[in-house]
């Protein structure tokens, strides 16, 4: 998966909208004002910063080398999924939902 992909996929969300966070130089998508997806590099490498349920971060990290505690965001919920990994394109977009949804519960919460 390459990020214009992934940017065209996080942004084909209803309310979604891209901010740029210099610090971090990463693009973050956010829909009603919540971060669910956060593109950025990590050495050289494309890759997404997503949140999900403390269980499917363990276990993604433990099945995948190409994901990995955030750097800079809370590393129980959010991982970041190395684009030009192992993990397969219809991979990305589930955890792209999964995060979605997982960030939106959190607000209502």
């Amino acid at each position: 998966m390459n990020v214009s992909d992934l940017l065209s996929y996080c942004m084909d969300k209803p309310g979604a909208e891209q901010v740029v966070h210099n610090d971090w130089k990463a693009t973050q998508i956010k829909v009603d004002d919540v971060l669910f997806a956060m593109v950025h590099e990590v050495d050289d490498r494309p890759a997404v910063t997503l949140k999900s349920t403390p269980a499917l971060a363990d276990l993604l990290r433990e099945k995948h080398s190409d994901v990995v505690p955030a750097a800079h965001l809370n590393k129980t919920h959010w991982s970041t999924v190395l684009l030009d990994g192992s993990l397969k394109d219809s991979q990305i977009y589930y955890l792209i939902d999964a995060s979605l949804q997982q960030a939106l519960a959190t607000r209502t919460a």
